[in-house]
């Protein structure tokens, strides 16, 4: 299995028999409104191009995940893209009107906790919180998802979500060969983080039973966390060897 990193959250798994795109954020530069004017400087998102060889990756998506609505999860472009290839689309049940009211090919849809054949494997719809205390809700539902493919590792994608008994669940009962999290510690102008503080990442990691996979960094405005950074914290808690950091554009084999 190979995980492909382009940008933000957006990202490929990349199987012998199938290529799931997870949430496509696909515009270009600048393309999306500031999401803090206060709090870090006001540019426009995404801060970073898609990089070159997206496009190559794109052309052999069979399959696409979407964990929620908001810009930088699924733009105008991931909409255009996810039309014109008439993609089969798999949300959370509570997002499935909006979707097909854009006129996505909605082919599954999932309930939190509940089970579902998908491809040759299964997938389960995982709750995500997607903030600390009030902002969650202002945020709406989020939906993370656990994959079992046969013959290949299992993978969590815990989506925009902070440190919860959901999250600990899957890691500690699910035992994800693979388990992605976003670590941008996104916030607003108001409230706490949207994401995971550096100590819940650092926790995440430790639970983790497998590899983890750290995106949502570095091409959002309000996403103040750097790779840098990141890659500190890690090795100083010795979790680096276990987590990969991939830069947009690279892939990491499992």
């Amino acid at each position: 299995m190979k995980l492909h990193h382009l940008r933000n959250a957006t990202l490929v798994i990349e199987t012998d028999q199938h290529v799931i795109l997870v949430d496509p954020m696909l515009g270009k530069r600048k393309t999306i409104p500031p999401f803090t004017f206060f709090r870090y400087k006001p540019k426009r998102n995404p801060l970073v191009s898609l990089p070159k060889n997206s496009r190559d990756i794109l052309s052999r998506v069979t399959h696409c995940l979407i964990t929620h609505l908001h810009p930088d999860h699924i733009d105008k472009a991931g909409e255009v893209f996810l039309r014109r290839k008439s993609i089969a689309v798999i949300c959370s049940s509570k997002d499935e009107k909006v979707l097909a009211k854009r006129g996505l090919n909605i082919a599954q849809t999932l309930d939190y906790w509940e089970p579902q054949p998908f491809l040759d494997g299964k997938i389960t719809g995982i709750p995500a919180i997607h903030g600390y205390g009030f902002v969650a809700k202002l945020m709406g539902n989020v939906m993370g998802f656990h994959i079992e493919l046969p013959n290949e590792k299992s993978i969590y994608i815990s989506s925009d979500t902070v440190f919860t008994e959901h999250v600990e669940k899957v890691l500690v009962e699910f035992k994800p060969d693979i388990a992605t999290v976003a670590c941008g510690t996104a916030r607003l102008d108001i409230g706490q983080p949207l994401l995971m503080r550096m100590n819940d990442i650092l926790k995440f990691a430790a639970l983790a039973p497998g590899k983890v996979f750290a995106n949502h960094l570095e091409a959002l405005n309000h996403c103040p966390t750097t790779r840098e950074q990141l890659k500190a914290a890690l090795a100083e808690n010795d979790l680096l060897s276990k987590t990969a950091i991939p830069n947009d554009g690279t892939y990491v084999e499992y």
